[in-house]
C-alpha cells in the first residue's frame, strides 16, 4: 500500500509503498477513501525535519540533553548509531482520515465490515491506503455526511475540545485568534452555542471566511484590543481561544488585555506562553491548554487498549467528541465542504504539501488526499520486495520481527558490520516503519504477516516486538524449524513458556537465544576469569538503581509488557546465573507495599535465589532511587576473592590481603555488541550460545518470582512443570 511519509534529517516528503498493517484484537482495519492534511500540525514537523542539525538542536534542546545524557553512559559511537537511525527512519504523517472497514478485531463492538467511519490519532490515522485504528479512535459516519467532511473529524474535535474548555454561555462574547482549520471550525461552535464571536488572523482571506459563519471580523490591520473593548463596553471579551501557531509572545500578552475580570484563556494552537504576570493575575484570568482532542488523548490505557472511560464519569471522551462532531455536521450545525478548498491523489502529496510549505503561493484551508480504491487482495499484498537479488550462501540469513529503537540501535548495525550476515524479510507491528528500516539495512523484503517470515528462506528470526507478542513468535518459528534470537523477556506466563519448551523439545533442528547480554560484557568475562579455579560456592550481591517509569507506559501493562519484574529483572537473573556458572534451583521474592502496585508490576523487591551448586544470589530491584546514582553494581564473593562491577565502566578485583585491582573500562559496555558476535559464530557452527536449559531456567524464575511475590513463598524453578506435549 502506498503511505506518505517524511525523513527527519531531510524533510524530504515521500510516497513509500508500505506493507498493510497488522489487525489485533482491539483494533479496526480501514480503506482510507480520504486524509486531511493539518497545516499547521504537519508544517510544524516540516519545517523541523528541513533544518540542519544545529537548528534542529536548538528547537529541541530536551532531546539534545537526552543524547548528552546518552553519550555519557553508552559511548559517542552507540549514541550516533541511534540518533541517525532516527534520523534516516521515515515519519509517517497525518492524524484524521475516513474510510470503510475492511476488518475488525474479535474485540471491537458495534463496527462491521462495509462501515464507513472516520478515524483519529497520529500514531494511527496516518495518510495512507490501509490505516489500522484503536476502536476508541474510530466512529461511525452518520448516512448523510461525505467521507470529506467525516475526514475533518480528528481535526473537529480537536477545536471542540477548546470550546468545551472554554465554558461557552448563551450571549457571552468570544475572540479566536487564528482562523486556519481550527479557527474556523471554533468560530462555527461557538455562534452555536449562541455566543459573538470576534475572528482576528493576519490573512484577510481568512478573516472575509470567518465573517461568512458570523463573525466579526477584524482585518490584518485592525486594532483587536480597541474593538474587543467597544463590543463588550469597556469590559473585555469573556473568553479567548487561541489557534494560531507563534513563536512570538505578543498572542498570550494580547490575551491578557482583552479578557474581562475572571475571564478565561484556552491555548489550543502552539504559542509561546510567558504569561505576563500584571494583567492575569489583577484579573484572576483562568488559562488552560487545550489537550488535543479531548480525555483519553495520550492515555495508553484508552486509546491502545480501548478500555472506555465511565459514561457518567467522562461524558466526553476524545470518541465522544468525535461523534459530537459529526452530529453536528449532520445536523447543518457545521460547514465542512465550505472548508475545503484543495484536493489531491495520494500520488499527488508532494504537491499538496508545496502549498503548505509555501512554494506556492495560491490561498489553501482545507486540503484533502484521496485514495483509490484497492482492487488487489490481501493475501498476496502484504510483501513489498526491496532488493531481490540472491543471497549469498556463505551468509546467515536474518529475518526480522520488529524494528523499533533498540534494535535498529543496538543489534542491526553490529550484525551489518562485517559481511556475516544477509537480511532477508521485516516485519513490523505497525508496518509503518517496515519499508524505511529495510531499505536502511539491506533487507530483501518488507511484510506485513508473520507469516511471511515463517515461510521465507531464512535462517534465524529474531523477535523485538513487545513482550506480549514474544511466547507465540517463539513457538511458531521453532515449529517452522527457524533459529531464533528474541530479545528479552521469552515469555510472559508459564503456559507460554510450556508451549515454547513443547515446541523447542519437538524440533531437533532449531537453536533459541534470547538477549541476555549482560553475561557477555567484558567485565562479567573480567570477572568469571578472577574466580576461573575457585571451587566453592559463591555469593552474589546485584543492586540496580532502575529509575521510574511511568505508570503509562507499556511495560507497566500487564497484558503488554508484564511489568518490570518479568519484563526487565531477567536480566539480572540471568547475569546471577552466569556469574556462579549454574542454573537456578529456588527464588524468593519480597516487594514493598504500595498501594498502586500489585505483584505483577511491583519494580520496588528484593530476589533471594539459590543454584544447583550452591551458590546464593540477592538482588535488589528499585524503581524510587536518585538518578544521580548510578544504575548497576555487582558484587561476588567466594574462594577467598571478591569482585566488583561499577555500571559496567569499572571491574575491581580482590584476592587476599592484596590491593585492589582497579580496571577501567572506557564507555559503559553491557554486551551487546560481543553477544551479537557470540551467536552469530554459533549459528554458523550449529552448538548453542547459550544452554538451553540455562535460558529457560532463567526465564522460568523471572515468571515465578511474580508469584512468589504474591503467595510470599520460595517457588521451586524446576523445569519438570513445563509440558511437553
Amino acid at each position: 500500500m502506498k503511505q506518505v511519509t517524511q525523513t527527519l534529517r531531510t524533510g524530504v516528503i515521500e510516497i513509500n509503498d508500505v506493507p498493510i498493517p497488522t489487525l489485533t484484537d482491539k483494533f479496526v482495519l480501514v480503506r482510507s477513501s480520504t486524509s486531511v492534511i493539518s497545516a499547521g500540525t504537519e508544517k510544524t514537523k516540516i519545517d523541523m525535519g528541513k533544518k540542519n542539525l544545529l537548528q534542529k538542536a536548538k528547537a529541541r534542546p530536551d532531546l539534545v540533553k537526552q543524547v548528552i545524557g546518552k553519550v555519557k553512559t553508552e559511548g559517542l559511537k552507540k549514541t550516533l548509531q541511534t540518533v541517525n537511525s532516527r534520523l534516516d527512519s521515515p515519519s509517517p504523517l497525518g492524524y484524521s482520515c475516513a474510510g470503510s472497514v475492511v476488518a475488525v478485531g474479535g474485540l471491537v463492538e458495534g463496527i462491521q465490515p462495509g462501515d464507513r467511519v472516520a478515524c483519529g490519532g497520529a500514531d494511527f490515522a496516518n495518510h495512507a491506503d490501509f490505516v489500522s485504528i484503536p476502536k476508541n479512535l474510530v466512529v461511525k459516519i452518520p448516512e448523510n455526511v461525505t467521507d470529506e467532511e467525516a475526514a475533518f473529524t480528528t481535526v473537529g474535535a480537536i477545536a471542540l475540545q477548546g470550546v468545551r474548555l472554554a465554558g461557552p454561555l448563551l450571549g457571552e462574547t468570544f475572540l479566536v485568534i487564528g482562523l486556519g482549520l481550527l479557527g474556523q471550525i471554533t468560530v462555527q461552535l461557538l455562534k452555536a452555542n449562541g455566543c459573538t464571536v470576534i475572528g482576528s488572523d493576519l490573512d484577510a482571506d481568512l478573516v472575509s471566511r470567518a465573517q461568512d459563519y458570523g463573525a466579526i471580523g477584524i482585518p490584518p490591520s485592525g486594532d483587536i484590543v480597541d474593538i474587543c473593548k467597544s463590543l463588550t463596553s469597556g469590559n473585555g471579551v469573556d473568553g479567548v481561544l487561541v489557534c494560531a501557531g507563534t513563536s512570538s509572545n505578543a498572542v498570550t500578552e494580547l490575551c491578557g488585555v482583552v479578557t474581562r475580570d475572571k475571564g478565561r484563556v484556552v491555548v489550543v494552537g502552539a504559542v509561546r506562553m510567558d504569561i505576563p504576570r500584571e494583567d492575569y493575575f489583577k484579573k484572576e484570568i483562568s488559562v488552560v491548554i487545550s489537550r488535543s482532542y479531548g480525555p483519553g488523548r495520550y492515555d495508553p490505557v484508552y486509546e491502545e487498549n480501548g478500555h472506555d472511560y465511565p459514561y457518567g464519569y467522562v461524558r466526553f471522551t476524545e470518541q465522544r467528541n468525535m461523534e459530537t462532531f459529526l452530529t453536528l455536521v449532520s445536523q447543518g450545525s457545521l460547514d465542512i465542504k465550505g472548508l475545503i478548498t484543495h484536493r489531491f491523489p495520494i500520488d499527488e502529496a508532494p504537491s499538496a504539501y508545496k502549498l503548505i510549505e509555501g512554494d506556492k503561493t495560491e490561498p489553501y484551508l482545507g486540503i484533502l488526499l484521496q485514495y483509490q480504491p484497492q482492487t488487489y487482495n490481501f493475501a498476496d499484498s502484504t510483501r513489498i520486495d526491496i532488493s531481490p537479488a540472491p543471497l549469498p550462501g556463505d551468509k546467515v540469513k536474518l529475518s526480522f520481527f520488529g524494528a523499533g529503537n533498540y534494535a535498529t540501535a543496538s543489534l542491526l548495525p553490529p550484525m551489518q558490520v562485517g559481511g556475516q550476515v544477509s537480511f532477508s524479510g521485516l516485519v513490523t507491528a505497525s508496518g509503518r516503519s517496515a519499508q524505511g528500516v529495510a531499505k536502511q539495512f539491506g533487507f530483501a523484503f518488507c511484510a506485513g504477516s508473520f507469516t511471511e517470515l515463517l515461510e521465507s528462506d531464512t535462517d534465524a528470526i529474531v523477535v523485538t516486538t513487545r513482550h506480549d507478542t514474544h511466547g507465540v513468535a517463539v513457538r511458531d518459528a521453532l515449529k517452522a524449524s527457524k533459529h531464533v534470537y528474541v530479545e528479552k523477556p521469552l515469555a510472559l506466563t508459564v503456559d507460554e513458556l510450556s508451549d515454547i519448551h513443547h515446541a523447542y523439545a519437538g524440533n531437533g533442528k532449531a537453536h533459541l537465544m534470547v538477549g541476555f547480554n549482560r553475561r557477555f560484557a567484558p567485565a562479567t568475562r573480567t570477572l568469571l576469569e578472577h574466580f576461573t579455579g575457585v571451587k566453592s560456592p559463591l555469593v552474589v550481591s546485584i543492586r540496580i538503581n532502575a529509575g521510574s517509569i511511568p505508570a503509562n507506559h507499556w511495560i507497566q501493562d500487564p497484558l503488554v509488557g508484564g511489568g518490570r519484574m518479568i519484563g526487565e529483572g531477567c536480566h539480572f537473573i540471568d547475569l546471577a546465573s552466569a556469574l556462579v556458572s549454574s542454573n537456578i534451583k529456588t527464588v524468593y521474592a519480597v516487594g514493598s507495599s504500595k498501594v498502586e502496585k500489585s505483584a505483577l508490576l511491583n519494580d520496588n523487591l528484593c530476589l533471594a535465589l539459590t543454584f544447583e551448586n550452591g551458590s546464593v544470589a540477592n538482588i535488589t530491584y528499585t524503581a524510587d532511587g536518585s538518578k544521580a546514582m548510578a544504575k548497576e553494581y555487582i558484587e561476588v564473593f567466594g574462594g577467598g576473592k571478591s569482585a566488583q562491577i561499577h555500571d559496567f565502566k569499572e571491574v575491581v578485583l580482590f584476592s587476599g590481603d592484596n590491593d585492589a585491582k582497579r580496571i577501567k573500562l572506557g564507555v559503559q559496555d553491557k554486551g551487546q555488541k560481543s553477544m551479537i558476535t557470540n551467536w552469530l559464530e554459533c549459528l554458523r557452527k550449529g552448538t548453542p550460545c547459550v544452554e538451553y536449559s540455562c535460558l529457560m531456567s532463567t526465564s522460568l524464575a523471572s515468571v515465578m518470582a511474580v508469584e512468589s511475590l504474591s503467595l510470599g513463598v520460595p517457588m521451586d524453578v524446576d523445569l519438570a512443570v513445563l509440558k511437553t506435549e
